[in-house]
């Protein structure tokens, strides 16, 4: 079959270093152009070593005259810079923005959340904000999606289900976020210079990180109007990469350990990369790291109707580049998995 002609805009930060790496490998790509700035005139092995033996182009600044050779073009952007390059896509382009430029359902919400103007709100109502596992293939009928963040997507996960069902109390959600240093982006290094970034745990957007806001968005899709309060505070660590959330729930009218677990394990029986592990196992982003997976299991606490979901992904892949090429394999009609495991 013909290939895919991809544009990647933002390839040498680590969510862009990271889907090179994958659609670099994969069958139905053809890697077309690498866009940057201050990059613009390198290879991108001068940011990743592991490329040394690959053909790919050389890193240039994005023109939308580039728009015409491509089919999907890949954003790793600040946030701002996708809403731009929507203004400008033709017909036969699908844009997949990894960064937050439409993952709210409002220029207003979006305003009050990132604290700029939306650059491009007729084109809100264009796309669609893309959990895989949760969306599915009605992705096939929207030219631009966005997909979740990192903390989101280990939230949603495991949480969709059961606020589909009811079967949570919805004042009573607390999500504890880990994430390796990754997720702060390149500039981490620069804000740590005089500080012991590898040997330190830092909180930080207590009670207003931006991710609430999507987090709340796409739960309420599943409430009927109900009402629903989630604290979420969100920790930078000393790891590289992974994410790990200890979500704390409270069910409804006693529904039961095995019954969540049940749910959940019903929920994600057909999806590749979604594992919910045995009730109480101890997971941790050792047992994701460099896969495109989720790994979700419930634990029991000493109180009745109270319990713990641990989620955990890689921040990198399933928390961007791995999810991002999970979508356009849906988007493309490929098979889901396509390019997205590894032994």
């Amino acid at each position: 079959m013909t290939k895919l002609n991809v544009l990647i805009a933002g390839s040498t930060g680590y969510i862009g270093i990271e889907l090179v790496k994958i659609l670099s490998k994969h069958k139905n790509v053809s890697v077309k152009y690498l866009c940057g700035n201050t990059s613009v005139g390198k290879k991108i092995s001068f940011y990743d070593k592991s490329f040394n033996s690959k053909i790919l182009p050389k890193i240039v600044k994005f023109n939308k005259s580039y728009l015409k050779n491509v089919d999907v073009i890949f954003t790793a952007l600040p946030n701002g810079e996708a809403q731009d390059i929507s203004k400008s896509l033709l017909p036969k382009n699908v844009l997949i923005d990894i960064a937050a430029d439409f993952r709210l359902n409002s220029s207003k919400n979006y305003s009050k959340w990132y604290k700029q103007k939306h650059r491009a709100p007729n084109n809100i109502k264009k796309s669609i904000y893309s959990l895989p596992e949760i969306t599915g293939k009605v992705i096939q009928n929207f030219k631009i999606i966005s997909c979740p963040g990192c903390y989101p997507t280990s939230i949603l996960l495991p949480l969709i289900p059961l606020v589909k069902k009811n079967m949570i109390k919805l004042k009573s959600i607390i999500a504890d976020s880990k994430s390796g240093y990754s997720g702060a982006g390149r500039g981490v290094h620069k804000i740590y210079a005089k500080k012991n970034l590898y040997n330190s745990l830092k909180a930080y957007g207590v009670g207003f990180h931006r991710h609430n806001s999507e987090i709340e968005q796409e739960l309420k899709k599943y409430t009927k109007n109900e009402n629903i309060n989630i604290i979420f505070t969100p920790h930078i660590s000393p790891m590289f990469k992974g994410i790990l959330s200890t979500i704390y729930i409270e069910t409804k009218n006693g529904v039961s350990l095995k019954k969540l677990n049940k749910v959940l394990k019903n929920t994600f029986a057909k999806k590749q990369f979604v594992k919910i592990k045995k009730i109480n196992s101890l997971i941790s982003t050792n047992d994701v790291i460099n896969t495109n997976e989720c790994h979700i299991s419930i634990c029991k606490t000493k109180y009745r109707n109270k319990y713990v979901i641990l989620s955990a992904i890689d921040n990198l892949i399933k928390g961007g580049s791995g999810q991002a090429v999970q979508n356009m394999n849906i988007s493309f009609k490929f098979k889901e998995t396509l390019g997205l495991i590894w032994k």
